[in-house]
């Protein structure tokens, strides 16, 4: 026997953003992000300006609910690791804070395209749309994601062609003997008006101590506890020294006038990795690009100390193992500290 069965449609509310159901209707909670790559003077206007363009152009929308103004200024944009305004809107946009984040671009948000992807598919799934102005991309649109993948590799490219030229003009620079050192924990020296390195009389003091106690017989270990129980602070302002900041001390070519340019270089424009350059990218050598702090001929006996307390220290470590040990012990061991 048939039944006649009475079917009633309930349509779908169309939402954008978190849910509520407090309110029938409510407001988008809106929020921007801005931010500018460097700290220079006319970076710094564009990012006044990009504050205020959108807190204007989010509060005059009257179905729009302010949520805040997420700023970066003077942050690269290949990650976002160091960026506490981006990684705290995040956290808000989780929190169910936020609906919806308005930017300028995808280049501002992102141009690593797995940070850029991986973060909008993670507010995706909170229902939290992130709105491009430039493109004219809503990632919540069903073509939203497409155009996104598009657009942040041709983003990411031109941050890897920037990353290639910025490079480049290091290159040249070195090739010229322009030597750029950051001074901010150099022992010993500043910068001019010219960016040239100038010598700073009381830290200079400093270094000299290190290179004559060294000639002395002292050990890094002894030069260090010295220095810390006369209150002498490190290049980085610190109170407590290390044995590996006395070594780059005593072998720094700088404290004789000279530089040698490119000891590390980057391995990764995104990750901003920087590793030692044991030869796969050139090295320049300048020499007297600077007044020196210590007398050629002194640097030169400290880098013969070195290696013959360094053999010095070897040979006292071989006698141990076999005495402690006997040659088979001391076989492996040796090997054990060659390989691992």
């Amino acid at each position: 026997m048939a039944v006649n069965k009475n079917v009633m449609i309930i349509p779908a509310i169309k939402r954008v953003g978190n849910n509520r159901k407090e309110d029938e209707t409510p407001k988008l909670r809106v929020a921007a992000y801005c931010r500018v790559s460097t700290d220079s003077d006319e970076q710094a206007s564009s990012y006044e300006v990009q504050i205020e363009h959108y807190t204007e152009f989010i509060k005059k929308n009257s179905e729009w609910e302010f949520a805040g103004i997420f700023a970066d200024d003077g942050i690269s944009g290949t990650n976002t690791k160091n960026r506490d305004e981006f990684n705290r809107m995040i956290d808000e946009c989780m929190a169910g804070k936020i609906d919806m984040v308005i930017t300028k671009s995808i280049s501002r948000f992102a141009r690593n395209t797995l940070d850029c992807l991986q973060y909008i598919r993670k507010l995706k799934d909170k229902n939290v749309a992130v709105y491009f102005e430039k493109e004219n991309i809503n990632t919540l649109d069903a073509k939203g994601e497409i155009m996104l993948t598009i657009m942040a590799s041709l983003a990411q490219q031109e941050s890897q062609s920037l990353s290639q030229n910025v490079k480049l003009g290091y290159q040249y620079r070195y090739q010229q003997g322009e030597v750029m050192v950051n001074c901010s924990r150099f022992l010993g020296y500043t910068k001019d008006e010219n960016k040239r390195l100038v010598i700073v009389p009381e830290e200079a003091e400093i270094v000299k101590r290190i290179y004559r106690e060294y000639l002395e017989g002292s050990s890094m270990d002894k030069i260090k506890k010295g220095l810390e129980a006369d209150g002498i602070l490190t290049g980085a302002g610190k109170k407590r020294w290390h044995t590996s900041t006395i070594r780059k001390i005593l072998s720094n070519e700088k404290y004789i006038g000279d530089a040698l340019l490119q000891k590390t270089y980057t391995v990764d424009f995104l990750t901003k990795k920087r590793v030692v350059n044991n030869g796969i990218v050139p090295q320049y050598y300048v020499e007297n690009n600077h007044e020196a702090i210590i007398p050629r001929e002194i640097f030169m006996q400290v880098q013969e100390e070195l290696v013959r307390r360094s053999k010095g220290l070897f040979l006292a470590s071989r006698k141990w193992l076999l005495r402690s040990f006997g040659e088979t012990i001391y076989v492996q061991s040796f090997i054990s500290l060659l390989f691992f």
